[in-house]
């Protein structure tokens, strides 16, 4: 089996981030989406990837490489214009050759993995099969209807009276047949070739598709408020590792991770914390569910629940809470006082917070 990793989208609800890198690229517990899904899919056996890249490629290529370092082989695609899911099947046709593959989405988070749908599609090989996980409102989602044994009997996109709540989560398993049902179809509405109308192509044929729930955590990072909650729930998964300097007058409470490199100065952080290598925390105090990138400079600053990107600095902001601060960004005050704030602060850019 290989795998599809599509990582070509704009990410336009992610902006101003998206702006300066490719969604895929936004770290989570100090490592970018993309790692997180090359690592659920090297769980599965599957050695050999191709990325669909669109104008972030040089950046993904940067941070990614050969693969090597993740134990990978990958492969990449360059997608010129977003013409839809199934477009990206058909660019990697090539690649692809007859094998089996998964598809997954580049921004997609499901932090538990999909190992044991992996296995039931190797043992059952359905011509496609369809990762759905419940939902409490599913008219925002490409849905599934599914019958009692496990057969998709009809994908919809976003109904508005959904007969299920079953919504497809961005991962998928094909054989060859696929590449049939891609060619047989045409653009939608949009102008896209859609993976659902491929899909919904071999349930109309006659082929046997099914679905299966993954049970677990599953988010798409596409939005701020998105990335601040996946961030909290792996950093629920951290175990306590102190590979930097931390003095006397400092105090770690619970699982907090202080990389190789990394100084925490008369400071008090409570886990589940992160602090990335070379960062320096000085007189401050950090809260939960934080992870400060590499590089960073925290200094008389409180922070919780906020992410603090590569090289940016906060400084005299006494109460920082759900924020997400971007690369090389400066955040500073001349009296914020006891005042919670909650920012969103892009790339390269300076500000100051008023009390």
């Amino acid at each position: 089996m290989k795998a599809l990793v599509l990582s070509g989208g704009s990410g336009t609800r992610l902006r101003p981030f998206s702006y300066s890198m490719p969604k895929q690229l936004m770290p989570i517990a100090n490592r970018p989406v993309l790692e997180h899904v090359l690592e659920n899919i090297r769980a599965l056996g599957v050695s050999d990837v191709a990325v669909v890249v669109g104008d972030g490629g040089p950046q993904i290529r940067a941070a990614l490489g050969d693969g090597a370092r993740l134990g990978l082989r990958i492969t990449y695609i360059r997608q010129e214009q977003p013409l839809g899911l199934a477009h990206c099947v058909k660019l990697a046709r090539n690649y692809l050759g007859d094998d089996d593959f998964v598809m997954y989405l580049g921004d997609n988070m499901l932090p538990q993995g999909v190992t044991d749908i992996a296995e039931e599609f190797r043992t059952l090989r359905p011509c496609a099969q369809v990762v759905v996980h419940k939902v409490a409102d599913p008219r925002a989602f490409g849905v599934a209807e599914v019958a009692a044994d496990g057969r998709v009997t009809r994908l919809v996109e976003k109904p508005e009276q959904p007969r299920s709540d079953l919504a497809l989560t961005g991962v998928y398993f094909f054989t060859p047949a696929i590449h049939e049902a891609i060619d047989s179809i045409t653009p939608s509405a949009r102008g896209e070739l859609e993976i659902t109308d491929a899909i919904q192509w071999l349930v109309s044929s006659g082929a046997t598709v099914g679905a299966r729930e993954y049970t677990g955590y599953w988010k798409d990072t596409g939005r701020v408020e998105d990335v601040l909650d996946c961030n909290r729930e792996l950093l629920d998964a951290v175990s306590r590792s102190v590979g930097g300097h931390v003095d006397a007058e400092s105090l770690l409470i619970g699982p907090v991770v202080v990389e190789p490199g990394a100084g925490i100065v008369r400071s008090r952080i409570v886990g589940p914390a992160i602090v990335g290598a070379g960062s320096l925390v000085t007189d401050s105090q950090v809260g939960p569910y934080t992870s400060i990138g590499r590089d960073c400079r925290i200094k008389d600053s409180g922070l919780d629940r906020s992410i603090v990107l590569d090289g940016a600095s906060v400084s005299r902001v006494p109460a920082l809470r759900g924020s997400l601060i971007g690369r090389s960004a400066a955040v500073t005050s001349a009296d914020a006082g006891g005042v919670h704030h909650r920012l969103v602060v892009g790339d390269h850019t300076r500000v100051e917070v008023a009390a």
